[in-house]
């Protein structure tokens, strides 16, 4: 079983560079140690968009537990600390497979 969520975010104009920075900067390795997978990661430049996929090879209420958990780690707190709000807004939702 794998469950797979989508988060689409809209960022602040100016913003997108420092984004990305920040980004490659702690999720690749930080979102893996908190035992998610990294499945994708896309911009959109033209109109400040970044689109990722994280997964876990768990059910849903596990995978909503770790994020929850991660919510609260102090890798997160360090992840964010003095870092400005660069997201206008979000729109994070668990996807399904449509292949079979």
């Amino acid at each position: 079983m794998k469950t797979i969520q989508l988060r689409r975010y809209v960022l602040v104009d100016g913003e997108y560079d420092a984004f990305l920075d920040w980004y490659d900067q702690w999720m690749p390795e930080a979102r893996p140690a908190a035992g998610f997978t990294i499945e994708f990661a896309y911009g959109i430049r033209e109109t400040n968009e970044f689109v990722w996929a994280l997964s876990a090879d768990v059910d849903v209420e596990t995978f909503t537990a770790m994020d929850e958990a991660w919510k609260a780690s102090d890798a997160r707190a360090a992840a964010f600390a003095g870092q400005p709000q660069r997201i206008v807004s979000t729109d994070i939702r668990l996807v399904s497979d449509v292949r079979g």
